[in-house]
């Protein structure tokens, strides 16, 4: 489901009655995932089993350009300093979007810096490593949590070498190298 910042996974939903592509999903208030269908070919009724298939190659877009807002989120706070911190996101399989806390526009030059470090970190071909554990094990290891989201006692963290260790429910990359060619488009300042 469209959760985090990150977009929701389309694909195809079919049985023996039905073809239909799977145009959205949302997290409904109780946590069901609800499905949102363009149906091509007939029908869909109450009790009806259906096989769900998600399209896997837009997934891997999406997967690197999440793991890409996660070392461009370290990047920054390397770059521009620790009082950097995430305040929305967007990334679907064409692109991402990361809002940040900063003072003041960035210079050309951070800018740069900012995109070499995390191209350095993809041509390292770092492993990402995803894991379930303890909230407070996972704050106290350093995770970066936003304090915004609610988060249960077990977490999700996506570790990326010793670059990125964040919480976080979404989709990645096993290693920074699957994310190929990173480039900063354009930089704005609301502040």
């Amino acid at each position: 489901a469209e959760m985090g910042g990150q977009c929701a996974d389309t694909g195809k939903v079919s049985s023996d009655t039905l073809e239909a592509e799977v145009t959205n999903v949302l997290k409904a208030p109780n946590g069901q995932h609800l499905h949102y269908l363009k149906i091509t070919q007939g029908s869909v009724h109450v009790g009806d089993t259906l096989e769900l298939v998600v399209d896997t190659n837009r997934r891997a877009f999406i997967e690197n350009n999440h793991t890409a807002t996660h070392l461009l989120d370290a990047a920054l706070k390397e770059v521009l300093g620790s009082h950097v911190g995430q305040a929305g996101s967007y990334l679907d399989e064409n692109r991402l979007r990361f809002d940040f806390t900063h003072p003041s526009k960035m210079t050309k030059e951070e800018l740069t810096k900012v995109e070499d470090l995390v191209n350095e970190y993809i041509f390292k071909g770092v492993e990402v490593d995803v894991k379930e554990m303890p909230k407070e094990q996972a704050i106290s290891e350093g995770a970066t949590a936003l304090f915004n989201e609610k988060y249960g006692d077990v977490v999700r963290v996506v570790r990326v070498g010793d670059f990125s260790v964040e919480l976080c429910g979404g989709t990645h990359v096993s290693n920074t190298s699957k994310i190929g060619l990173f480039k900063i488009e354009m930089e704005t300042s609301v502040g």
